[in-house]
């Protein structure tokens, strides 16, 4: 049995003023830190071996405050690009309200939440689970079959993708799937990987 848990970075900049992230590297307001200190809070009772996170500061720091809160900042972290929110392409810093007057509701809700269909020059959801889930497969997974404590902190959508494949939602299951900032999401998993329960903490 291992356990691993997810957390979607705290409120950013952006998501504060609604505007499509992506790639772009923004703060977490200070709700965002409040948030990722409140995480740490509910997982005191954990004992991490190991944290994975993107290379974004939103989610870097959320990890640190995380760590911090808990006391186990000397913990091995690996932080790489495959964890990256989706990239939204040419909506990046464009307001989602505005957004959605321009193109309509239904075409920007498509854009967010579909499986398959990218925003114009940016990545779909499918796009960001080809780079998530191989990661996950090759980097991620070995720890837990190790039976570590695992914990990562990463994006809405790369999150989503790794959701999607944990709990084998399908295609219209995952576009009504959001995932709440700072709420760590917790998993047992079995020997062969395969999750016994989840639940948010």
């Amino acid at each position: 049995m291992s356990q691993l848990v997810l957390i979607r970075h705290g409120e950013s900049q952006w998501n504060l003023e609604n505007k499509f992230t992506g790639w772009v590297d923004v703060p977490l307001t200070q709700k965002g830190e409040e948030e990722a200190r409140a995480a740490g809070e509910k997982l005191k009772t954990f004992q991490f071996d190991c944290a994975f996170t993107s290379v974004l500061i939103r989610a870097q720091n959320t990890l640190r405050l995380v760590l911090e809160t808990i006391g186990q900042t000397t913990i091995p972290i690996t932080e790489d690009k495959a964890l990256n929110e989706r990239n939204y392409g040419e909506l990046q810093g464009l307001n989602k309200t505005e957004t959605a007057k321009k193109f309509g509701d239904e075409q920007v809700k498509i854009w967010r939440r579909s499986f398959d269909v990218p925003p114009p020059g940016g990545e779909s959801l499918k796009d960001t689970a080809a780079r998530v889930l191989p990661y996950f497969d090759s980097q991620i997974r070995p720890e837990l079959f190790a039976k570590k404590v695992v914990l990562v902190v990463a994006h809405g959508n790369s999150l989503r993708s790794l959701v999607m494949h944990l709990e084998n939602l399908s295609r219209e299951a995952v576009l009504e799937l959001n995932i709440p900032t700072g709420a760590p999401l917790f998993y047992d998993l079995d020997d062969h990987g395969a999750v016994t329960t989840h639940r948010y903490l």
